[in-house]
């Protein structure tokens, strides 16, 4: 009827509430989200290359482009002389097949020695060869850190070896284990004797200034201790995680 108030019904409209931006909580927001997708990158490349041969290698790669080109094949592990890995693990990672990535008792008495070499494991080598950079730094040692646990995890003690001997530098411009047996000695890694297995196992720790088949008393030396090593090794059980 024209003419009557229309009755109120005591309810009010509710205004939209406006959120309130909080720097702080965007930022750890934001901050957990690219940690997931880091993380999911770093343990995707790590599964990947559990399976898949890494093509190159930092270091490969800035040799190739100082020399203009390097020596380098894969090579299956199956197809190297099996003294050539024990070989290696004496002479760098004696307990290997005993650690978990990292030797404490050889990074402690590093530490003690004053050693400049370190107490590096050959699965430490293997992360920061394949996934970071030679220079030292305090960034590369945290990341090498939390990958070598990621590697040990994923990673076969025999993938690791493969991996290894395939990446390390045997000379100048010269990387992986097929390449050196073929340089040193011109025959193929699976044709390797102990004798030449101990003296590319010596260069290992300065490529660049040794030669396996010109060693240096030095070298001879140590290949001698090597081969001796690579023996105790079978022989007490710590070459079985990758025989």
């Amino acid at each position: 009827m024209a003419g009557k108030k229309q009755k109120s019904t005591g309810k009010t409209r509710e205004k939209p509430q406006v959120r309130r931006f909080r720097p702080g909580r965007w930022l750890m927001r934001w901050t957990l989200r690219l940690g997931v997708i880091m993380g999911a990158l770093v343990i995707g490349a790590v599964v990947l290359f559990s399976v898949v041969n890494p093509p190159t290698t930092h270091t490969i790669w800035a040799e190739r482009q100082r020399l203009g080109a390097v020596e380098h094949q894969w090579v299956d592990l199956d197809a190297v002389a099996p003294v050539m890995a024990r070989a290696v693990v004496a002479a760098e990672d004696a307990n290997f097949c005993r650690h978990w990535g990292f030797d404490m008792d050889a990074i402690r008495a590093a530490i003690a020695s004053g050693a400049e070499r370190g107490g590096s494991t050959i699965s430490q080598q293997v992360v920061k060869n394949v996934y970071l950079w030679q220079e030292r730094s305090y960034i590369r040692k945290a990341l090498e850190a939390v990958l070598t646990p990621a590697v040990e995890t994923l990673w076969s003690k025999r993938r690791i070896v493969e991996v290894y001997l395939n990446i390390a530098e045997f000379g100048e411009g010269v990387f992986g284990i097929d390449a050196a047996a073929r340089h040193y000695f011109g025959v193929a890694p699976a044709d390797l004797s102990a004798q030449q297995a101990a003296l590319l196992a010596a260069v290992l720790p300065s490529p660049k200034t040794r030669s396996a088949s010109n060693p240096s008393n030095a070298v001879s030396r140590r290949a001698r201790a090597i081969r001796d090593g690579a023996a105790t090794i079978r022989a007490d059980g710590r070459a079985a995680c990758f025989e």
